[in-house]
């Protein structure tokens, strides 16, 4: 199960593949932009130096937008707030202790209070719902119009709209000398921080929530806690940045709180690109000293901005760091050394698998689509549920896993209440859903799938940026993967990439690896071949055997369901009409009525 890289099967480029591999390395980057930072003053000139300087703290500030925009898949557009926030806090702090070293403890609060502001936003607002997202834009745009108008108006504490002035510099430190080093530095730790991250458990999750956000709460991860954590993280590098410009700038003005600076950001996010560190940190810098070169002699430089921008968007999604990621993308990776190691066992489960609707009520747009449903499961085995399209199948499921609101009765999973849970709350007592559609991570490989699913419920403390994870593997996962070689044989290929029956092989896959209770499987076997679809029923049973599992499936092939030879619930019109061997309901006159797949 483990996760580690594997050779690409193209050839390198010639002549060059062992300088594309150097360039792959992790800390290629990083020292690239050490070394060329060093040579800006020496080449360059101290005001020079200054002038760049401006546009590396900028660029920090761009790297917490791409990390929302470019791996969450959200984007931040008031960015500037916590920016302005961080400057205005820093600035008061350095007056305050009259540049004396005591003052910079008193920076620490700068860059943490925003931070702290930006989690309980993202909390508050990525409770609520999975496709929050765009209200999560429109919200922070509004934060930053609120926190533009409140440094202009509070005179006292800003200066209003002449700023806060006669900021002195940092103990030590020289503005136009000495502090360069201080603020490349940071630039350096910062693209060499956010890159490390990216690579570790915590970067796969967050490139996850941007892929298919849905089934990872099906793993029982908690989404909105893991966005809420990067956008934090990405608050907390404006407010830092925001401490090195009133430092820098020596005043800071409402403009630093505003729209304007929140779409540069975005703008050289994307020029850059959102999904590079290093890319996001090199637009900003590129873009934003062009762009201030270009005011001071052509007077329509944003049309030139706009265009840039424009064309970036059109033909270069991945912005100038793309290239890159283009130009080495035949180059063979280094093969991992560290050796698997077993994952973290599991709690073992006390009480026997339990499920149980209590006149369970659910409706949507007026239509009624659970209308009193009552059923109950107890102990290990694989069930059938069955019914004409729209009896409420897959809704039961919704409602079970939090997709559904229940407006009446109840559902117990064992003897817990989870009526109206969230289903990452729903996952972490042992419930474990296929979709009916395969849902699975598209852009990661078929390795870092199966790590998301081994990583459930496993993963605590400093394990999320830690690397031993990548090399985890169970008992479980091997099994599956000599059950299905497919798997195995391109588990370095995007999962998006699949055929339908791999597809399925591969969710099953994810659906087992948390070693659930209690499985709710979604026509498991929908668009595979009688050989695939025996090879999955198998599956299914070896599995639910060895976790001691109780399965619901629905399915509308009944050769599955009698090859299962369980129990079986028919529903009809939200309600459960009969339950029983197959044989006995496919003789049952009530269900031979409304079922008509039924035989004789």
């Amino acid at each position: 199960m483990a996760s580690s890289p594997a050779s690409a099967a193209a050839d390198p480029p010639a002549g060059g593949g062992h300088a594309w591999q150097a360039l792959a390395h992790p800390l290629a980057a990083p020292t690239l932009l050490a070394v060329a930072l060093v040579a800006v003053p020496v080449f360059g000139g101290s005001f020079f130096a200054y002038q760049i300087a401006l546009f590396l703290i900028y660029g920090l500030a761009t790297q917490g937008v791409a990390l929302c925009w470019g791996r969450l898949g959200f984007l931040p557009l008031g960015q500037a707030v916590f920016f302005g926030l961080g400057a205005y806090l820093a600035g008061a702090a350095l007056k305050a202790g009259a540049g004396q070293p005591p003052a910079l403890l008193a920076l620490l609060p700068a860059v943490l209070l925003p931070a702290g502001l930006a989690w309980v936003l993202a909390r508050l607002v990525f409770a609520r719902s999975l496709r929050s997202g765009p209200y999560f834009s429109l919200i922070t745009l509004a934060l930053t119009m609120l926190g533009f108008l409140v440094a202009q108006q509070w005179q006292s504490v800003t200066g209003g709209f002449n700023g806060m002035v006669d900021i002195p510099e940092p103990p030590g430190l020289d503005r136009y000398e000495t502090l360069y080093g201080l603020v490349a530095a940071t630039a350096v730790a910062s693209t060499a921080a956010l890159g490390w991250l990216l690579r570790q458990p915590l970067g796969v999750l967050w490139a996850a929530v941007a892929q298919n956000e849905e089934r990872l709460q099906f793993l029982g991860y908690a989404t909105d806690r893991i966005k809420a954590l990067a956008y934090a993280l990405s608050a907390l590098l404006a407010a830092l940045a925001g401490a090195l410009f009133a430092a820098h700038q020596g005043i800071v003005t409402p403009q630093a709180m505003g729209f304007v600076l929140s779409t540069e950001f975005v703008i050289w996010a994307a020029v850059g690109g959102k999904a590079s560190p290093l890319g996001a940190l090199l637009g900003a810098v590129l873009i934003g000293y062009s762009s201030a070169e270009l005011r001071d002699h052509f007077a329509y430089w944003e049309v030139i901005v706009a265009l840039v921008f424009i064309a970036v968007v059109r033909f270069l999604p991945d912005g100038l760091a793309g290239l890159m990621t283009r130009a080495r993308a035949g180059t063979p990776a280094a093969a991992g050394t560290a050796p698997e190691r077993p994952a973290p066992a599991r709690p073992a489960a006390a009480d026997a698998p339990a499920l149980r609707f209590d006149d369970v009520a659910c409706s949507q747009s007026g239509v009624q689509i659970l209308d009193g449903l009552s059923l109950a499961l107890s102990g290990p085995g694989i069930r059938a549920v069955i019914g004409p399209n729209g009896a409420g199948k897959t809704s039961a499921f919704n409602a079970l896993t939090g997709r559904l609101p229940v407006q009446r009765g109840r559902i117990q999973v064992g003897a817990q209440d989870v009526t109206g849970h969230a289903a990452w709350r729903v996952a972490r007592l042992g419930v474990g859903r296929k979709l009916q559609i395969p849902s699975v991570f598209g852009e990661l490989t078929v390795a870092e799938n199966l790590a998301l699913a081994l990583w459930a419920g496993r993963l605590h403390g400093v394990r999320w940026c830690s690397n031993a994870p990548h090399h985890w593997h169970s008992a479980l996962g091997d099994e599956l993967l000599a059950r299905f070689p497919e798997l195995a044989a391109q588990r370095h290929r995007a999962a998006g990439q699949l055929s339908q029956g791999q597809r399925q092989a591969l969710e099953l896959a994810l659906t087992l690896l948390p070693e659930p209770r209690l499985l709710l499987l979604d026509e498991p076997c929908a668009g595979l071949s009688p050989g695939e679809t025996h090879r999955m029923v198998e599956a299914i049973q070896a599995g639910v055997a060895r976790l001691g599992a109780a399965a619901l499936l629905i399915e509308h092939d009944l050769a599955a369901v009698a090859a299962l030879e369980g129990e079986v619930f028919v529903l009809h019109q939200g309600r459960l009409l009969a339950q029983g061997p197959l044989p006995v309901l496919q003789a049952d006159p009530a269900v031979r009525a409304v079922y008509a797949g039924a035989r004789k």
